[in-house]
């Protein structure tokens, strides 16, 4: 008898975080490489989406944040053959208040759009512009749309 897990999506969420037309990201090492994402990461034990969100924020970038709605959700297979399930948000940089961040973050960015693009191979997923898009299209929704 073989001991199999029954198969699962991780979840993870993800915050965009615009100023001044600049987004702010983490440059991070993943699986040994140097790359570009949102402050993003999973979702522990007791805890809701929306604060799992801000934790990831402070904990990549240092800034506190709110968080302000839901962009939208994906289901991602990464290339590792582990699927994902993302919800996006949209919140609002309140200030920095911690300088020490996440093993593996090298620091937090601040890039418009365009440098974004100009970096694209250096993104971690195509979730990070692909997010970025959406939310600049207006798929901006209420933290209502979230039960629990």
């Amino acid at each position: 008898m073989t001991d199999e897990r029954p198969w699962h999506a991780h979840v993870t969420v993800a915050t965009v975080i615009e100023r001044d037309g600049k987004f702010l990201v983490v440059e991070e090492i993943a699986d040994g490489e140097r790359v570009i994402n949102q402050p993003a990461g999973h979702l522990e034990p007791e805890e809701s989406l929306v604060e799992a969100a801000r934790r990831e924020v402070l904990e990549e970038t240092g800034y506190d944040c709110s968080i302000d709605g839901i962009i939208g959700t994906t289901l991602y297979k990464a290339a590792n053959g582990v699927t994902y399930y993302r919800t996006s948000f949209f919140g609002t940089a309140l200030g920095k208040i911690n300088s020490e961040l996440d093993d593996g973050i090298i620091q937090p960015l601040w890039l418009s759009r365009k440098e974004l693009q100009a970096r694209e191979s250096d993104l971690r997923s195509h979730l990070v512009l692909a997010t970025i898009d959406q939310y600049l299209k207006g798929h901006r929704y209420p933290l209502e749309l979230i039960y629990g």
